[in-house]
């Protein structure tokens, strides 16, 4: 039997689409409820080389998370366009979910990274970003823990500011270690960076 855990919002960076058929695979086997949101990955890089902006740039870059959501399902993870608490590891086809909603602002400042947040937040979850790199850095170094936004490339602009303002429990780790992926799933401490309020289990460190 799998251990009993929380529910959380995990995205699967683009840059990780290398090794994302082990995250997928290392995910079913834990059985843990996790609903999954793509990034975008060389899908959204193609987006970026096209002469558009705003609106329409907006909706192809989510059209490229849903490519590489379609990816991800390849793996064996049942895909879902309903955003909802799953029983079971689940990876979410954003695209009409988000032209329902239409929750964020149409600019490059806003991508996978902070629509997840959006996502964890709506169904208030904990947020765990899995990316290429140990957490994010600022000025060279990673950090540990933030509790106030910082200048750094390894989360979009928008992330920090939202994850804060409305309390969403975040870990960023790196999705090239399993053991640190379970680790961040299952609330034992590991490498990475906490946001905010997301804490470790005492009893699990």
């Amino acid at each position: 039997m799998p251990p009993v855990c929380p529910p959380v919002v995990l995205k699967i960076g683009g840059s990780l689409h290398d090794c994302a058929g082990e995250i997928c695979s290392h995910l079913l086997d834990l059985g843990l409820p996790v609903l999954v949101v793509p990034g975008g990955g060389a899908f959204a890089d193609l987006v970026r080389e096209c002469p558009v902006n705003g609106s329409a740039a907006h909706w192809m870059a989510i059209a490229a998370m849903e490519q590489y959501g379609w990816y991800l399902s390849s793996f064996g993870l049942p895909a879902t366009t309903a955003l909802d608490i799953p029983d079971r590891p689940e990876v979410l086809l954003p695209y009409c979910l988000l032209r329902a909603k239409d929750p964020l602002p149409h600019r490059w400042e806003v991508t996978s990274d902070t629509i997840a947040a959006w996502c964890a937040h709506t169904l208030r979850l904990p947020l765990v970003l899995l990316k290429s790199v140990d957490g994010i850095r600022s000025g060279g170094r990673l950090c540990p823990s933030i509790g106030s936004p910082v200048v750094t490339d390894d989360v979009d602009p928008c992330f920090l500011p939202f994850v804060l303002a409305r309390q969403v429990p975040a870990l960023v780790v790196s999705g090239r270690h399993p053991d640190r992926i379970k680790a961040a799933l299952t609330g034992v401490s590991t490498i990475g960076t906490t946001i905010g309020f997301f804490s470790v289990s005492e009893e699990n460190i």
